[in-house]
């Protein structure tokens, strides 16, 4: 920041300090910038410190201009670079301080270049605080330190501190003899801008530093202190009770309310509770003009109240104005703007902030954060803090502290020049509740009586899932002695490209790679083998294929047309998961067929919530059960409690069945999670009726090019996962990203329905499973003369594999079932296998296996099985 620019902050009204300094006998020393830079105001409720020094240029308490804020800390952090040099401060890591200084931090980060952790006063489930300290004079003193990567704070390099204000150095002085103490370094810089500690204050910092061992550099915008009288507790307690109080808002119409739905990039880090690095850094600096575009039409889309009316990649609900990154619509850029951040969540509103003035052009956007520090207001010129509004907390709060949170300098008082025409106000959706909406002093209703249109924008609080080996013991039923002939070090997952079409991130594959053993059969022939040698179907694979050009288009209309309802089932069972299991879930999908729903809850979680949830893809096999060595690594690397399996669809519910038995004892919970359960079977689904799941048309050409799971003595070691194949000679003919992306899509539009189906089934006294598709198979086994179940696959989804993979009999469908089937009644006709409709079915269709030589039929323990032809 120019010294002009402050210059200017300090003659927009004459200095913001003059009311205090006359009254309480405050002075400021030292630096003739002091006062371009602080004004002063005095605390209420906090008896060790009874004067505040209210920063111009942090962006907290006092509206300013973005750039402003912003330069004001990259000028700090280039000076920082300029003493380390260039390769210690390639070395250098930012810490700043909650909650004034989380925007602080990250600014003198970027002019540093150098990645950004913030202190925080919310803790997060599933992130243990790597460490902690005390803030003795603040209002809320205990600091948590939470970086996804430990690194962060354990490394060597340079550790740069960052608050608005040195004081006296004890805050400082906590941290670095709590971090030194667990991961000892050579230097410290700390950066503030304004040092205000006394010679003595000086001294104890510098004796530490020499105490430790270690460097320690100070960098200031300005330096001075501050004179106090000695009873200036007292006077600010006389000057308090004596103010008058504040003004009520003149009663208005509440001004329209319009929710926006930025297109926040997913997986990107809302700010640095968590860390924040440069890669973060060139990914916000590369959406913020699209960002920026959206909110300038919301600020400048229809008129008239339209409460509840969410902006997205759509339009304006009850309005005509199309949400993009065009220009804003007339009079959006003549209005008079604020972005308000909330408490911690500094940096993203105020790059937001900057990004909308760069659009708008003039001097028309300010900014500002709500805290949870109390002052008092006095409407006056030469007063810090003028105006103020009190809100209950809306983040549910686990400190213990005060639940009240102020905002200042909104409210325009007696000054109508000082009016906001819009506020933008951003939160993350940890601290989207009914609090921030509903009563007389919710925040959003105070708002809307202080301005004539309010904005809010939801981010994603970022929710890191960190990559530790879990510290608790195996379960009991994986920690018995390892069978004769299994090595002890567990074997590596597979990642795509070289294993799957799937990008590495999307899955982790606990699978051995067979792709060069030729395991290939007609199904005749294999199923032959099934019958006849006493094989099991899992030692041996289907002939994979190209689907004919006719069969592909058939997918593609099945895709377009079932797409958004595929969406709406993935987020509602990606929000019932969070909601119950919570945002350290681990996500294990049943290969191959629950991969691409993994990948898509996977999806829905970073797009919605900012999530990174590991995945892996597992093997079960009907009649061995899961692979023993996936549940290892499993368990060695994450708690059991927190890894949710996920399948595609149910059928009669055998899967289940299988797994529950699988996992008995193993401290995994059995409840498997579906996008469709017409079966019944499970408790976690997004919904329970037969509807189409594309990627079942396919085989591996919609799940990464993967084969289906190989278990088979010889090729399959003790210590081997379960193995697969990689078909990537099939590439021309892969839609598995056509198939994920198309459903992706349609997540914005669904998001908010999703959350109410979540919500509707966490109610539901219904959810217990009743096996009513186990019942509707065994009718349907008796009434055609079948004599073991397993010859009958209900569902859409298991009547596709039957006419895929085995020797089908005939099909059976619900009359009526419409364009759901006509890939069933290709797939029948090019089979020579007849399609009977039928009355009262409770599957949109059956796919019967032939009972006759039961080719293709396989029993309960996956061998053949023989029936009769009815």
């Amino acid at each position: 920041m120019k010294r002009a620019e402050t210059a200017a902050v300090a003659a927009e009204g004459g200095w913001t300090g003059r009311w205090v300094a006359e009254r309480a006998g405050i002075a400021l020393t030292g630096s003739e910038r002091l006062p371009e830079l602080v004004g002063l105001a005095l605390r209420s409720g906090n008896p060790k410190r009874a004067h505040l020094l209210v920063s111009s240029v942090l962006g907290k308490h006092v509206p300013q201009r973005p750039a402003v804020v912003h330069g004001a800390g990259l000028e700090l952090g280039r000076r920082v670079r300029e003493l380390l040099g260039p390769a210690e401060a390639g070395r250098a890591v930012v810490l700043g301080y909650a909650e004034t200084a989380t925007g602080l931090g990250h600014s003198v980060a970027d002019g540093l270049d150098a990645p950004c952790l913030h202190s925080t006063r919310r803790p997060v489930p599933g992130v243990p605080p790597l460490g902690g300290f005390e803030e003795e004079h603040s209002h809320a003193t205990g600091h948590l330190l939470l970086p996804a990567d430990p690194e962060l704070l354990t490394g060597d390099g340079p550790l740069v501190l960052v608050d608005d204000e040195l004081s006296t150095g004890r805050t400082v002085l906590n941290t670095i003899r709590e971090l030194h103490h667990r991961h000892p370094r050579g230097h410290y810089v700390v950066v503030a801008l304004v040092d205000l500690r006394s010679a003595e204050d000086r001294h104890r910092l510098a004796a530490a530093a020499a105490e430790l061992g270690a460097r320690l550099d100070v960098v200031a915008t300005a330096s001075g202190g501050v004179d106090l009288p000695e009873d200036i507790v007292a006077r600010a307690e006389r000057l308090i009770a004596a103010a008058p109080p504040a003004a009520p808002p003149p009663a208005v119409e509440p001004a329209p309310l319009v929710r926006v739905e930025l297109d926040w990039p997913a997986g990107l880090p809302d700010g640095g509770r968590h860390g924040f690095t440069a890669h973060d850094r060139e990914r916000l600096d590369a959406v913020l003009p699209a960002l920026a575009g959206q909110l300038a039409q919301a600020l400048g889309a229809g008129a008239g109240p339209v409460d509840g009316a969410a902006v997205g990649t759509g339009a304006v609900v009850g309005t005509d104005a199309a949400v993009g990154t065009g220009a804003a619509v007339d009079g959006a850029e003549r209005q008079r703007v604020l972005v308000l951040g909330f408490e911690e969540l500094m940096y993203a509103p105020l790059r937001l902030a900057e990004a909308l003035a760069q659009r708008f052009g003039g001097d028309r956007i300010r900014y500002s954060t709500t805290t949870r520090s109390p002052v008092l207001a006095v409407d006056d010129p030469g007063y810090a803090i003028r105006t103020r509004l009190v809100f209950p907390a809306h983040d549910d709060p686990q400190d213990g502290g005060s639940r009240e949170r102020y905002v200042y300098n909104v409210a325009p008082g007696a000054d109508g020049a000082r009016r906001f025409d819009a506020v933008v106000l951003v939160v993350d959706d940890v601290a989207d509740t009914p609090a921030l909406h509903l009563g007389e002093y919710a925040l959003l209703r105070q708002l809307r009586q202080v301005t004539d249109r309010v904005v809010l924008a939801v981010l994603p609080s970022y929710r890191p899932m960190l990559p530790s080996v879990s510290s608790s013991p195996l379960p009991a039923a994986l920690s018995t002695p390892l069978p004769a002939g299994m090595p002890a070090a567990l074997p590596t997952p597979l990642y795509g490209p070289e294993f799957s079409s799937y990008r590495p991130e999307e899955v982790a594959w606990l699978l051995k790679d067979l792709s060069d053993v030729p395991l290939e059969a007609p199904t005749e022939e294999r199923e032959e083998a099934v019958q006849h040698g006493g094989a099991h179907y899992a030692e041996s694979l289907p002939v994979e294929y190209c689907p004919s050009p006719e069969y592909q288009e058939l997918f593609h209309q099945a895709l377009r047309g079932s797409a958004r309802r595929m969406a709406l089932a993935v987020g509602t069972v990606a929000e019932t998961l969070l909601r119950e299991r919570g945002p350290g879930l681990v996500l294990a999908s049943l290969a191959r067929a629950g991969t691409p729903v993994g990948i898509l809850v996977r999806r829905w979680l970073a797009f919605a919530h900012g999530l990174s949830v590991p995945h892996y893809a597992v093997s079960i096999v009907r009649g061995r059960g899961i692979d023993q060595v996936a549940l290892r690594y499993l368990a060695a690397h994450h708690r059991a409690s927190d890894v949710v399996f996920v399948d595609g669809w149910t059928g009669k519910g055998a899967i289940t069945r299988e797994l529950t038995d699988a996992l008995a004892g193993t401290g995994f919970d059995p409840d498997l999670a579906v996008l469709a359960d017409p079966g019944r079977c499970v408790r976690t689904y997004g919904t329970r009726e037969d509807f189409l799941i594309p990627s079942a048309c396919l085989n591996s050409t919609v799940s990464g090019l993967v084969s289906r799971t190989v278990l088979r003595a010889g090729l399959i070691g003790p210590g081997d996962f379960h193995g697969a194949k990689h078909y990537a000679e099939l590439a021309g003919g892969d839609v598995s990203e056509t198939f994920l992306t198309a459903v992706a899509d349609h997540f914005g539009e669904v998001r908010a329905l999703a959350v109410e189906a979540a919500g509707r089934l966490a109610a539901d006294p219904d959810r217990t499973p009743d096996w009513a598709g186990w019942a509707a198979v065994e009718r349907i086994s008796a009434e055609y003369g079948i004599d073991n179940i397993n010859l009958v696959k209900p569902g859409v989804g298991e009547t596709t594999r039957v006419l895929l993979r085995r020797v089908p009999w005939r099909v059976l469908a619900r009359r009526g079932a419409g364009t759901d089937l006509d890939h069933v009644r290709l797939l029948a006709a090019q089979r020579g296998v007849p399609v009977e409709e039928v009355d009262g079915l409770p599957y949109s269709c059956v796919g019967l296996i032939h009972p006759r030589y039961s080719r293709g039929a396989t029993g309960e323990s996956g061998r053949a099985v023989t029936g009769r032809e009815s």
